[in-house]
């Protein structure tokens, strides 16, 4: 019963977005800075303070502009020592925000690489898949993700969020949060789990 709840809730949020953005979604090519700097396979590793290390493979021929700008963020220390603030266990983890509180994130705004934007990614969420936090303005996603970590509820987001790679080990880690985190929209700030660092492997 939760997950449906659960489903009905993210899908009005969902078509909610396209009735207050319909005339936002221009594919913006000033959200676009690098574009065309990356491409191919790349690796990180993601150390969560007192829980362990996550390692994931982004896809930069399904999502250019998000992972260049993940991996420009990861490089240049953004991600050091910020928190995870939501945990729906039935959904998703989702991180990102210097605040810690779910309204923040980088200076720059990208463009939503996803079908309702007018953009092909072929990238299905599902358990362990990374893809980008956004408000209802398709191009507004900048530092804020989310974890996936269950097939049924996440598929919903199929074609309105950009997936841009999957967790390759680690997932018990993932797990070993939602054992020990409690469930909510804005974790208070003692129960946040920390990012340590993300490194970029290649």
């Amino acid at each position: 019963m939760k997950k449906v709840i659960c489903s009905l809730l993210c899908l009005l949020l969902i078509f909610t977005g396209f009735t207050a953005c319909n005339s936002d979604k221009n594919n913006d090519d000033t959200k676009n800075p690098v574009a065309d700097t990356v491409s191919g396979l790349h690796h990180v590793e993601m150390v969560i303070k007192d829980y362990g290390t996550v390692k994931l493979e982004l896809n930069a021929d399904e999502a250019p502009i998000t992972v260049e700008n993940f991996l420009s963020l990861a490089e240049s220390g953004f991600y050091d020592g910020v928190p995870f603030h939501r945990l729906d266990k039935d959904f998703v983890l989702q991180g990102g925000d210097p605040d810690g509180d779910g309204y923040g994130g980088s200076d720059n705004p990208i463009k939503g690489e996803f079908e309702s934007n007018g953009v092909q990614n072929n990238i299905k969420h599902k358990r362990g898949v990374i893809s980008m936090a956004r408000t209802q303005d398709y191009n507004s996603a900048s530092s804020q993700f989310f974890i996936c970590l269950d097939d049924t509820t996440a598929g919903i987001l199929d074609g309105n969020y950009a997936a841009f790679g999957y967790i390759t080990e680690g997932m018990e880690v993932i797990d070993e949060i939602c054992n020990t985190t409690p469930e909510s929209d804005k974790l208070p700030k003692a129960e946040q789990p920390i990012i340590e660092t993300i490194k970029v492997i290649d």
